[in-house]
Formats: structure tokens, sequence, C-alpha cells
């Protein structure tokens, strides 16, 4: 997602943070930034797009001076344009910032009444706007900074210049990554370590609440309060692509472990708690066409596909409509029904699935209406679809998906939301009381994380087995199958997933001491049910790994191993359930030795048919 860096030294600023900027472009952006400072006097350069665009202004506008800031945005408030970009300036205040303001409507509502002017649609303006109100009544900038962030609820991290003060500049952390850089007679600041990587290896990480003051010659620590801190920095030893994977063993487990931040950034931005409502920016529909609709058609392809089947119990149950769910390969030669009044739902990673295109295409020529649910902006599929949900995952590298999958359950849910306020079958309480359970998903799991020793410690004791069978019910039967597929993509090994209600009409000939049977049994409404099917793979030697919750003593002593997810809603169990899902299979990969990142015959992308 975002990305923030900050030099200041002897040396000219602008190479220094574009190159770092550079380094984070796997993070994924639509707009880029730079302010420097020379003599007092900003230079602030803006470009919707790529780097390189804003290298070229670069070209024809130099911007000079040996202390600046800069920024990769992936818009969460305010559409992708040169004028929502970072930085943003008031007065004599530049800001560039990575997170939410959760806050910032009431912000922004009371600076305006004190007759700040706003020029975008960003929450990051409302900080600078604040800084500058401090300043001017205390004349103090790094008290008008720590003042200014007092007042600001939700995640940030920001960096921070004062064109009265060009000597100093400041950055502050809460929620949102930031590491401090030690040069030679120079100082860095950057939201993830491979921006710095090639000016220094000696590094601070910033824990939340805390604030660091640079100048040339030196630079201090204190909490929000001024307390002074003493930090102890760390010698960086990775490689470039060690520094690209965060220090992880591969993508995959990366990937795996950024899902607590790519859910807060897919749901950033698209809660209106005040209102009860969801706002989706891009969505293209109005909601009358969304009342009117008496369909939904959604297609997919492998891991897309199970996000879908789980979509369908979303939009079912919160909008009271009729899903009907199509692997994208099979849906056009059906010749499906499709009519002005049918919503077609296409949900692709890429944007540029073959087979889902297609059926984005057979849908649209039939008169309906289409909304994808993608992670790239401005892809094929995002383009021609009448509208878009994107999942700010920012890019996933490892084949196998996780981070992808986990945004795109959340980026449905909030679709299910936004039809059900529309179709009046969820009133402004009912979505808040969702919406609080949403917000609690990411803390939630970052503790699902917590179980990777434990999850490794299974695989050791399972990774010879030749075949798995996954079992679920409900929501849970597609995560079952996500299970499987992740199994199967990246450890080579024969895996199967079942509704656990139908275990009699098939797989319960399969059941000995020699096949694993992974059961997803959280408490919901199948609780009773699950348990039933687990204790007849008991009762026939199987070795059950049960995927319960925290609660959970009844199957203790009675499986082979049980993993505890937390606590949450029915509706949103199987986005933590997927977590052990995951592990599991990296790890068995690992034991075995296989390629994790990049396993055979697969490819990130199927653009063909």
């Amino acid at each position: 997602m975002c990305g923030i860096v900050g030099y200041i030294g002897s040396q000219e600023a602008s190479p220094i943070i574009i190159d770092g900027l550079r380094r984070l472009e796997y993070r994924g952006y639509d707009s880029a930034g730079i302010c420097t400072l020379n003599g007092g006097e900003p230079q602030l350069r803006r470009a919707e797009g790529k780097l390189v665009n804003l290298e070229n202004i670069l070209r024809e506008n130099r911007a000079t001076g040996n202390r600046g800031i800069g920024h990769t945005r992936w818009a969460t408030h305010g559409r992708p344009s040169e004028i929502n970009a970072h930085p943003h300036k008031a007065g004599n205040i530049v800001v560039v910032h990575n997170g939410i303001i959760e806050n910032y409507l009431k912000l922004k509502n009371r600076l305006q009444q004190s007759g700040h002017n706003f020029s975008s649609e960003t929450d990051t303006e409302i900080i600078a706007h604040l800084v500058e109100e401090h300043y001017r009544q205390t004349g103090d900038f790094e008290k008008a900074v720590r003042l200014a962030l007092t007042e600001v609820e939700g995640a940030y991290g920001v960096a921070i210049l004062c064109t009265d003060e060009p000597d100093k500049l400041i950055a502050a952390k809460q929620g949102s990554p930031l590491v401090v850089g030690q040069g030679d007679g120079e100082f860095f600041v950057a939201s993830d370590i491979p921006a710095m990587l090639s000016h220094t290896r000696e590094m601070i990480f910033l824990d939340d609440g805390e604030l660091v003051v640079f100048s040339p010659e030196k630079m201090w620590i204190t909490d929000l309060s001024g307390q002074p801190l003493v930090k102890q920095s760390k010698t960086i030893t990775w490689s470039p692509l060690m520094a690209e994977k965060g220090g992880y063993k591969h993508f995959m487990l990366k990937e795996i472990y950024e899902q607590p931040r790519t859910l807060a950034d897919t749901i950033a931005g698209r809660l209106q708690g005040e209102e009860g409502d969801i706002y989706l920016e891009d969505l293209g529909l109005s909601d009358k066409q969304l009342a009117d609709l008496d369909k939904i058609n959604i297609i997919a392809c492998g891991t897309s596909w199970h996000a879908g089947l789980v979509g369908k119990f979303f939009i079912e149950k919160l909008a009271r409509v009729s899903v009907e769910i199509d692997i994208a390969s099979e849906f056009r030669y059906r010749d499906p029904i499709v009519t002005d009044k049918s919503l077609t739902v296409l949900i692709s990673q890429s944007g540029e699935t073959a087979d889902t295109l297609a059926g984005l295409r057979e849908a649209k020529g039939k008169g309906g209406k289409t909304v994808s649910v993608c992670n790239v902006v401005d892809s094929s599929i995002a383009r021609e679809s009448d509208g878009v949900v994107y999942t700010h995952a920012g890019p996933e590298i490892g084949v196998a998906s996780t981070k992808a999958f986990t945004t795109q359950l959340v980026a449905l849910y909030l679709l299910a939301l936004k039809l059900g306020r529309a179709r009046g079958t969820l009133t402004a309480d009912d979505c808040r009381e969702q919406v609080e359970a949403l917000l609690a998903l990411p803390r939630q799991l970052e503790e699902a994380l917590e179980l990777n020793e434990q999850i490794e410690q299974i695989a050791r004791d399972f990774m010879n087995a030749r075949d798995f069978l996954y079992m679920g019910r409900g929501n849970q039967y597609p995560i079952a199958l996500e299970g499987a597929l992740k199994l199967k993509e990246i450890s080579y090994i024969h895996a199967e997933g079942y509704p656990a209600g139908e275990m009699k009409h098939g797989p319960i000939a399969l059941i000995d001491e020699n096949l694993p049977v992974v059961v997803l049994v959280p408490r919901n409404a199948t609780y009773d049910k699950v348990v039933s099917n687990l204790e007849e793979v008991c009762a026939r030697g199987g070795k059950v790994i049960a995927v319960a919750s925290s609660d959970e003593d009844e199957l203790q002593g009675k499986v082979a191993a049980l993993i505890q997810v937390p606590d949450t809603t029915e509706d949103l169990l199987p986005i933590l359930t997927s977590i052990p899902m995951q592990l599991l299979a990296y790890h068995i990969a690992v034991l075995k030795g296989t390629d994790v990142d990049q396993p055979r015959n697969l490819a990130k992308s199927v653009t063909v048919e």
C-alpha cells in the first residue's frame, strides 16, 4: 500500500526520496508526490499514476534542497488524482501520511468553522490543517505536531515539514509502520526498510505513540507527551530481495502476515459509522438500482470462486436477494439468464483473468449490470465493469493467494452490507453492529497469526500424509475447499474439500488411520452437526485436525490436533478460519522442500482460456 520516504542531511533530497519510493513500488499505489525545502521554500511536485510520471515532472521542474518528504498513495479517501496525491500543504505545514483518520469528518467540520479551506478529498489534509492551527497558536513546530496528533483517532504514519523551521523533520507512528535510518550526518525515515537500505543499515523501529524529531546534526525520540525515549538501533543484514520480503523466508509467509494491515486498508474510508452506511466510491450503481435487483450472479475462478461462495452467504443473508455462483469458465457456456435487473459480480485478483473477463462481456451483452471485486486498479475487468470494489491488498507475489483472498471476503461483505442498506433489509443500527465486528477483525487476525508455531508443529506431524480431507458446513465449506486448494497448490499433496453433511454419501469410505481430516468446527449454527461428523471420523480411526472457537472444550482430548481461533460473528468467521488453512499448507510445503512462492505449473494470473 502507501509508501513514505523522508530525508534530512547534506545531500540533495529529491534523488534519495525518489529512489526510496521506487524501492517501495511493490506495495502498490496510484499516485506519487514529493516536497523538498530549499532555504525554507517548499518545492511541491505531485502526479497521478506511476512514479515515472512524477520523475518526468521533476526533469522539467526540479525539486531542490536537502530536506524532503515523499509518498506513494493508494486511494482510501478521494479518487486517484493529482490534487489528492500527497504531500498535502496547509499554510507553512507539509504532510505525508499512511493510515486512516477515523474522526476526520468531525475534525474537518471543526476546522472549516474556524476558517480552514480544504483543497482535496483526503483525510490526510486534516493533519496538515490541524498542525498549522496549533503552530499559529504556539509558534512551536514540535509542540504543534504533538497537539495535533492527540486530536487524531485512527492509524497513522506521518512525516511533516514546516517551512518556517526548515532544519526540522518530524515523524510519528500509530498503527502504521515507520522506520528510522541513521547515516553519516544524515537521517532517513520510511514506511519500510527497502527504501533506505542502499544508504544505511542502522535502523530504529518506531512503536505506536512515538515521535521522532530530526535536525541535520541529531535526532531525538519521545512519546506524544514529550517524554524522552531511548531506542536501540538494529543493524539490518538483509539482501535487497530479503528486504522486499520484509525478512520473511518466502513472499507467501510475508503476505499471510500482512493480512491484518490489508484488511484494515480494505475497510478504510468505507464505513460511515454515524449514518450506519457503507461508502463504496467506485460502485457505479445508485441505491435505487441496487434496490431494484432481483438476482445476483457471482462468477470467478479458483480461490476467487471460493470467495464468491462465501459472498453468496453474505449477500443472501444481509440483502435477501437470490445469488447464483458459477465457475467463470462455465458461465457463458450455459446460456445464463441475465436481465436488466440482474447484477453480475466478477471476482478477480489480477483483473485480467480471461474466463472471468469473458463472463463479464457475456453478462453485459445480455443487458445486465456488472460490478467487479478486484485488486489491480484500472485492470481490464475493473475498466469494463459498471463499477468496482477494490481490495487494497497491495501486490501479491506468491502464486498461492492469501491476502488477496481475505480482502476479497471483506470486499464482498462490504458489498453485502451496502446492498442490505439500499434494499432496506438492514437498518442503520443493524449496519453499525456489523461494522463494529468488522473493525475488530484486523486485531483478531493478529491473534490468529499467533497460532503459527502450533500449526508448524502440526505440519511436522502430518507432512508425510499422501492425502488430506477437509470438511466444513455453511460458510465454512468454502474455506474447506480453499484449505484443500492451498495444500494442493504448494505441497503437491492430494487434498479434497467436502461439505461435512456429505460425508456419509461417499467420503467416509476413505477414512482410516492414514488420512488426516481437517474439520472446520467453530461455534456457529451447524456446530452440533459438524461435531457429529467429526465423531464419526474419530470412530473410524481418522486423524482429526479441528479448527474451532477459542472457548472450545468439548473436543479436547478427542482430536489429534485442536487449533482455536478468536471469536467473531458467524458471518465473519470464514476470514479467521482461513488463517490456519494458509499456515498449515505453507508449513507442510516448506517441510517438503517445494517451491512455495512459485509452485510448478501455476501462474499468478491466468490470462488465456
